[in-house]
């Protein structure tokens, strides 16, 4: 009992300390982004640096502003982002429900493309998806990034789903439907109160891949315009390769704010969700 208790006063500890490494480990590369934001070019091209900067410099956020646009840019994502995130989750939730609950072969075509399109390198589709596109009139277009971003996500958030929708109990449907109820009142009243914690974290992904997503975007819009912030932040990297340190480590911080924003308010869905869901069960 001795041992137990003392191997328990040592062990607390040291998972307070492997906890508080792994925060700062996580945390230590926006530290360092914001403290760069800061700085003025002097100090980022001085031979012996300092971590803190010596005077708090706000030019790097109007340099980045006035030069990059990141307003238009982060608008163009934000609108690319949205649209992507709501339709996928429109379309991921009938489907991956369809996928837990009836045994059939489509079931196995739709895991095994899910599983296929998660390996295949999507370089090899780049130049039949980008003349399919044109055909169409959707390059320089934001529906038509829109509409990739769908595809592209898609799989993940049926494989996501469908663990979800699988981790639900049948019972508890089969109970609703012992008590007159139809399928759809028992989806409305029963699966999605359960179903909310994976909604919101298959939401947070889509949203989260769309906004950060550079490579679809880099060869299907070209009109500065139309631009989304990945591309708008390889602007401060010039041609020679010089980078302007202190005005990307602005723009980068600003671009960071919204998804910030978005998780702080799924977090709170989420949390509730597993509330509402634990009720429910």
């Amino acid at each position: 009992m001795a041992s137990g208790f003392a191997a328990r006063r040592i062990g607390r500890p040291l998972q307070y300390v492997a906890l508080a490494c792994y925060v700062v480990f996580l945390g230590f590369p926006l530290l360092f982004l914001l403290l760069t934001a800061f700085k003025s070019s002097q100090e980022l091209l001085s031979p012996n640096p300092t971590f803190l900067p010596e005077s708090w410099n706000f030019d790097n956020f109007a340099g980045a502003i006035d030069k990059a646009n990141l307003i238009r840019a982060a608008t163009n994502s934000l609108i690319v982002a949205v649209l992507t995130t709501i339709i996928v989750t429109l379309i991921s939730l009938p489907a991956a429900y369809a996928l837990a609950r009836f045994r059939t072969k489509l079931r196995t075509i739709a895991t095994g493309w899910i599983l296929l399109s998660q390996v295949f390198p999507f370089i090899l589709i780049i130049i039949p998806l980008f003349l399919v596109l044109k055909q169409i009139g959707l390059i320089n277009n934001l529906l038509g990034l829109v509409l990739v971003y769908t595809v592209w996500s898609l799989p993940f958030a049926l494989w996501m789903l469908q663990g979800y929708v699988a981790g639900i109990p049948v019972e508890l449907e089969e109970a609703g439907a012992m008590d007159g109820g139809s399928r759809l009142l028992i989806l409305r009243r029963i699966v999605l109160p359960l179903l909310a914690p994976g909604l919101v974290a298959t939401s947070l992904f889509t949203f989260i891949g769309s906004w950060n997503e550079f490579f679809f975007a880099l060869v299907l819009i070209q009109d500065p315009k139309l631009q989304t912030l990945p591309l708008t932040l390889a602007r401060f990297v010039g041609a020679e390769g010089q980078v302007q340190l202190g005005q990307l480590a602005a723009a980068s911080l600003l671009a960071t704010i919204p998804s910030l924003v978005f998780f702080a308010i799924i977090q709170r869905r989420l949390t509730s969700g597993l509330l509402s869901g634990a009720v429910k069960g």
